[in-house]
C-alpha cells in the first residue's frame, strides 16, 4: 500500500497523470485496496494535468467506497477546478467540505480565490477574502496575488491597488506576482503613472521585475500614448537582463501604433525575427494599424500577405486595420476586395470593417457602392454606428446626392444613433451643391436644436448657399452670426 501511495504520488508531482491512474487500477487489480492517500495522490496528479472531470470523478468514487474524503481531497479537486476554469464547482466543492465538517484551511481559500480568479469573478474571491478573515484564517502572499489578479481581470484597479496596500499594512511581502497583478490591473485602468510608480516600488523592496511586470507597464505606457516611456522600459528590462518575450513586444509595437511611429513598429517587428520570437496576429494586427495610422497603405497590405504566408491567420481588428489603411491612401477598390476576402477566409466583417470600407467609397466618389454597403451591413445584422452614417453622407455630398444625404441624417435618428457636427455639415454641404438653400438653413437651425455649434464649415456652406441662390441678406445675416458665435467663443474670423 505505502509504495503504490508513494509512486502515484510521485507520478504526480512528475505529470505522469496516465501513470498515476494506471497505477491506481494495477493495485486495486493485484487486491490491495486503494485508502484515501492513494486517491489524494491520484486527485493531486488531476490537478496538476489539468484534468478537472477526473479529479471529481475520484473525489466521487473515495466516497462511493466507503472512504472518508479530509482536507487534502477537497482542496486538491478544488484546484484542480480553477484550474480548469470551473469557479463554481470550486465553490460548490468548499460548501460540500464545510457542510461535511471538514474545516477549510488557508490552501482551501487560495484554491477557492484562484478559481475566482480564473473565471473572472473578482466579487466572490473579495467576499471570500473576507470569509477568511471572519474564520480568522491567516492570508498570505499567494492569497492577496490571487485577489489581486481576480481585480485586474475585473478593470477593479483601485481596489487592486487598495488591496495591495492593506497587505503590506498586515505585514505581508509582495512577491512579483502580486506587483505583476497590481501594474497589470494599473494597464487596464488607463493609470500609467501608477504602473510605472508601482515598478519602482518593487525594486526599492528588493523584487525584480520579471518580463510579466515590464510588459505590462509598456502596455500601460502605450495605452497612455507615452511611446518614450514605453521603448525605454523595453531597453531597460534587456538591460536588466530580462529577455522580451511576445507580450513584450506587442505591447511597444502597439505603443508605436498609438504614437504614429509606423517605421519604429516595423523595427521592433524585425526585432522579433532576429530574436526568434513567434509574431502573431496582435502583432501583426498592431503593426498594420500603425502603417495604416502612417498612411502606409502599401506596407499595411505587404504585412497582410506576410502574415498569411507565415501561417498567420488574420482576424477582424486585423483586416479592420488594412481596409483602413487602403482608405487613407484612396484605394477604395482595394478596400471593397479586402472586405470580399476576409468573408471568404470565415472572418466576418463588424462595424469597423464597414465603415473603412464605406468611408474609402466614399474617398473614391462611389456614393453607391458606399450606400450598398451600409444596406448590406445592416442586412448582416451589423449595427452603423455614426462613423457608418457619417461616411456614406459624405459620399451622398460627394456624388451629388442630398435627397440621399438628408434620407440619411433622418435614418440616423430612427436609429437612435446620435448625429454629430460632421453629419450635418456633409448633409448642410450636399444642399448646398444641389442649390437646396431653405434645407441648409433648417439644417442649421436643427443643429442649435440638438445643442450642436454650428462651425466655419456649416456656416461656409449654409453662407454658399445662399449666396448661390440669390439670398444676399440671409448670408450676410449668418455672416455676422458666425463672427458673433466666432467673438463669443473667444476667437475672431480674420
Amino acid at each position: 500500500m505505502i509504495s503504490y501511495n508513494a509512486a502515484i504520488s510521485a507520478c504526480g508531482k512528475c505529470k505522469q497523470l496516465e501513470r498515476a491512474l494506471s497505477l491506481l487500477e494495477d493495485m486495486q487489480r493485484r487486491g490491495v485496496e486503494p485508502d484515501t492517500i492513494s486517491f489524494n495522490s491520484a486527485i493531486s496528479a488531476c490537478q496538476k494535468a489539468g484534468r478537472w472531470q477526473r479529479a471529481l470523478s475520484l473525489l466521487e468514487e473515495i466516497q462511493q467506497r466507503g472512504l472518508e474524503p479530509n482536507a487534502y481531497s477537497f482542496n486538491a479537486a478544488i484546484s484542480a477546478c480553477g484550474k480548469g476554469r470551473q469557479w463554481e464547482r470550486a465553490l460548490a466543492l468548499l460548501d460540500e467540505m464545510q457542510q461535511g465538517g471538514i474545516e477549510p484551511s488557508a490552501f482551501s481559500y487560495n484554491a477557492a480565490i484562484s478559481a475566482c480568479e480564473k473565471g473572472g469573478q473578482w466579487e466572490r474571491a473579495l467576499s471570500l477574502l473576507d470569509e477568511m478573515q471572519q474564520r480568522g484564517l491567516e492570508r498570505d502572499v499567494y492569497t492577496y496575488s490571487a485577489a489581486i489578479s481576480a481585480c485586474q481581470k475585473g478593470g477593479q484597479w483601485e481596489r487592486a491597488l487598495a488591496l495591495l496596500e492593506e497587505m503590506q499594512r498586515r505585514g505581508v511581502e509582495p512577491n512579483v506576482f502580486t506587483y505583476s497583478a497590481a501594474i497589470s490591473a494599473c494597464e487596464k485602468g488607463g493609470q500609467w503613472e501608477r504602473a510605472l510608480t508601482l515598478l519602482k516600488e518593487m525594486r526599492r523592496r528588493g523584487v525584480e521585475p520579471d518580463v510579466y511586470s515590464f510588459s505590462a507597464a509598456i502596455s500601460a505606457c502605450g495605452k497612455g500614448r507615452q511611446l518614450g516611456r514605453a521603448l525605454a522600459l523595453l531597453e531597460e528590462m534587456q538591460r536588466s537582463g530580462v529577455e522580451p518575450n511576445i507580450f513584450s513586444y506587442n505591447a511597444a509595437i502597439s505603443a508605436c501604433e498609438k504614437g504614429g511611429q509606423w517605421e519604429r513598429a516595423l523595427s521592433l517587428l524585425d526585432e522579433m525575427q532576429q530574436r526568434g520570437l513567434e509574431r502573431d496576429v496582435y502583432t501583426y494586427s498592431a503593426a498594420i494599424s500603425a502603417c495604416q495610422k502612417g498612411g502606409q497603405w502599401e506596407r499595411a497590405l505587404a504585412l497582410l500577405e506576410e502574415m498569411q504566408r507565415r501561417g498567420v491567420k488574420p482576424n477582424v481588428v486585423t483586416y479592420s486595420a488594412a481596409i483602413s489603411a487602403c482608405e487613407k491612401g484612396g484605394q477604395w477598390e482595394r478596400a471593397l476586395s479586402l472586405l470580399e476576402e476576409m468573408r471568404r477566409r470565415g472572418v466576418e466583417p463588424d462595424v469597423y470593417s464597414f465603415s473603412a470600407a464605406i468611408s474609402a467609397c466614399e474617398k473614391g466618389r462611389q456614393w453607391e457602392r458606399a450606400l450598398a454597403l451600409l444596406e448590406e451591413m445592416q442586412r448582416s445584422g451589423v449595427e452603423p454606428n455614426v462613423f457608418s452614417y457619417n461616411a456614406a453622407i459624405a459620399a451622398c455630398e460627394k456624388g451629388g446626392q442630398w435627397e440621399r444625404a438628408l434620407s440619411l441624417l433622418d435614418e440616423m435618428q430612427q436609429q437612435g444613433v446620435e448625429s454629430d457636427i460632421i453629419s450635418f455639415n456633409s448633409a448642410i454641404l450636399a444642399c448646398q451643391k444641389g442649390g437646396q438653400w431653405e434645407r441648409a438653413l433648417s439644417l442649421l437651425e436643427e443643429m442649435r436644436r440638438r445643442g450642436i455649434e454650428p462651425g466655419a464649415i456649416s456656416y461656409g456652406a449654409a453662407i454658399s448657399a445662399c449666396e448661390k441662390a440669390g439670398q444676399w441678406e440671409l448670408a450676410e445675416s449668418l455672416l455676422e452670426e458666425q463672427r458673433l458665435n466666432s467673438l463669443k467663443a473667444g476667437f475672431t474670423l480674420f
